[in-house]
């Protein structure tokens, strides 16, 4: 097995061999990679923690496929990176199958059935501070063990004990706290203090190199591994999350846990160039969005302009303000409203969309419809890509929305639970905890599902699987995605290359650019301000850590590991 954090290999003479270029022009010169990714022969899993990676690379290695990788992936993440992995959130999956088959899974959280349009408002119509993100009022119903156990029956060919048994290994042994989970601690034991009644393990004062145990949720896992399904959503577990729900002020019950379905979607599909992209579909924006965005962009030479340049940023954040004004009014839970989804994505749609652009200068975004509204949910989302041996791919994105979730953790349960109530309009017209707004489409509803941006992706060229990517980063996801695709199309670019490049996001409001600071030139951060441009340069996590694989020339695989975080490519 061989695994690597690709952020510390360089090897500059590797285009010689292997070209990573997509779309090459004649008369261009090929660029050399800076960074090279791991590149494996017949299959790779990427995810946030190497243990993550490492789990799903042995499940395929033993003759499991991708959706086998998927579960014991999915499972390993909740145990290794409690920040965003979960067995208390929910996520999107979309597949292709050895045969080109393509499909999409929706295991997002749900309302609860006393969950209402102004459950977070005061008497006088006022968003209560903090009651749809902090506690138990936050939680929507849990859909991770739905999602994946709908998946393995569908897809899978390993029995769960095969795949559960090294998770729950790993939560007994231990994970291995590094540099940037040690801060990332130090940095939420006060909202963990003013969530939890009791201390929990993970306000501790952890250090790098410590071994973290996970023993509660090891047992957790074990009564799945018996019970399957249905002990989270009937069995004791069901009972002990509910009981602890409810003890400390939340509205979930027996009943919406009994109630719960993960629901099989059809992707949306699209084409740029020569690629054929398909993402997730509502109640997740992603797909909508993205394929707006790319669509707007396609009539300009983005490989002329050059990779980050003065029009490619214009370009790329003038076609990003209107899908996100498109986003805050059209879309919502399918379920619950019609979503004009062929409409807002026709070309005629997009190019009256992009009449009023002018590389002169800067669109207000007041003056773009369709949005009064918009709503932004957490940037602290987890994604992962796998390939098997055997040509299947799964892109797959899961969260329990902010960081750590709630902050509520059951201690005899042993996870967090999510904030993805938040995730919803408390107030349509109001922006949320992250600032964008939501309309009608996202109001609360019982049993509805919030609206999201996360953007599972799977790319092909010319019939033929091409790329697997997605990323974290709340509003930012679809962005980072877009961008990370047009890296390699556009730009030449090898994955790592394209993970590792700076980006940029507009969201339409804030009427903003934010960048990765100190990595734009200042005389391209100087021309965007001369054309009415505001810039917003600061650490934050809001610029995502995209996992990607990129099926080369030669059918070996790259991997994309974001050196933004811990993320880790594995495979053989």
């Amino acid at each position: 097995m061989n695994y690597r954090k690709p952020s510390a290999y360089v090897l500059g003479l590797v285009a010689l061999l292997l070209m990573f270029n997509c779309r090459q022009a004649p008369d261009l010169e090929v660029k050399t990679p800076v960074n090279r990714g791991l590149i494996t022969e017949n299959a790779m899993v990427v995810t946030a923690r190497v243990e993550a990676s490492k789990i799903g690379s042995a499940v395929l290695e033993q003759g499991g496929n991708a959706f086998d990788a998927m579960f014991a992936t999915e499972m390993a993440l909740a145990v290794a990176y409690p920040f965003a992995g979960n067995l208390g959130g929910g996520g999107f999956m979309v597949y292709r199958d050895k045969d080109g088959n393509t499909g999409a899974i929706d295991y997002r959280e749900k309302a609860p059935l006393k969950a209402h349009r102004d459950m977070y408002l005061d008497e006088a119509g006022n968003i209560i501070p903090e009651k749809s993100t902090y506690g138990a009022m936050a939680v929507g119903v849990p859909g991770t063990v739905a999602g994946v156990f709908a998946v393995h029956e569908r897809f899978g060919t390993l029995p769960i004990e095969v795949l559960l048994k090294p998770v729950i290994e790993l939560a007994k042994n231990g994970v291995v706290v590094t540099q940037k989970q040690e801060t990332r601690l130090e940095g939420y034991k006060d909202a963990f203090r003013k969530v939890n009644q009791d201390t929990i393990p993970l306000e501790r004062n952890w250090k790098v190199n410590d071994t973290i145990k996970y023993p509660a949720l090891a047992e957790t896992l074990e009564r799945i591994l018996v019970n399957g399904r249905d002990e989270f959503y009937k069995g004791k577990t069901a009972e002990v999350l509910t009981e602890f729900i409810q003890d400390q002020g939340g509205i979930i019950s027996m009943e919406d846990l009994n109630r719960y379905e993960a629901k099989w979607r059809d992707p949306v599909v699209f084409e740029y160039d020569d690629l054929k992209i398909i993402s997730m579909s509502p109640p997740s924006s992603g797909g909508v969005c993205l394929g707006q965005i790319m669509k707007m962009v396609e009539p300009y030479d983005l490989h002329e302009f050059g990779h980050n340049s003065l029009k490619a940023v214009q370009v790329i954040t003038e076609a990003e303000r209107r899908a996100y004004a498109d986003r805050s009014f059209y879309l919502g839970d399918p379920d619950f409203n019609e979503i004009p989804i062929d409409e807002i994505l026709a070309d005629s749609y997009l190019e009256r969309r992009m009449n009023d652009f002018s590389f002169k200068a800067a669109t207000a975004s007041e003056s773009i419809s369709h949005g009064q509204v918009m709503v932004m949910e957490s940037a602290e989302t987890t994604h992962y890509s796998i390939i098997d041996q055997f040509g299947n791919a799964v892109s797959v994105t899961t969260t329990l929305n902010g960081g750590y979730g709630s902050k509520l953790y059951s201690p005899e349960l042993g996870f967090f639970l999510n904030n993805e109530m938040d995730d919803f309009s408390s107030k349509p017209g109001v922006p949320n905890m992250f600032g964008l707004i939501g309309a009608e489409a996202n109001s609360i509803a019982a049993e509805k599902r919030m609206l999201s941006s996360m953007t599972p992706t799977i790319v092909e060229r010319d019939d033929q699987l091409y790329m697997v990517v997605g990323t974290p980063g709340g509003s930012t996801i679809i962005t980072s995605v877009l961008q990370t695709i047009l890296n390699v199309h556009e730009f030449d670019m090898g994955m790592q290359d394209a993970v590792d490049a700076p980006r940029f996001h507009h969201q339409w409001l804030p009427d903003l650019i934010s960048i990765e600071p100190n990595r734009f030139p200042e005389e391209l951060k100087e021309q965007l301000k001369s054309k009415g441009y505001s810039i917003l340069e600061r650490n934050n996590s809001i610029i995502g850590k995209v996992n990607a694989i990129l099926i080369l020339t030669d059918g070996t695989l790259e991997g994309g590991a974001d050196h933004r975080g811990d993320d880790t490519a594995v495979g053989f």
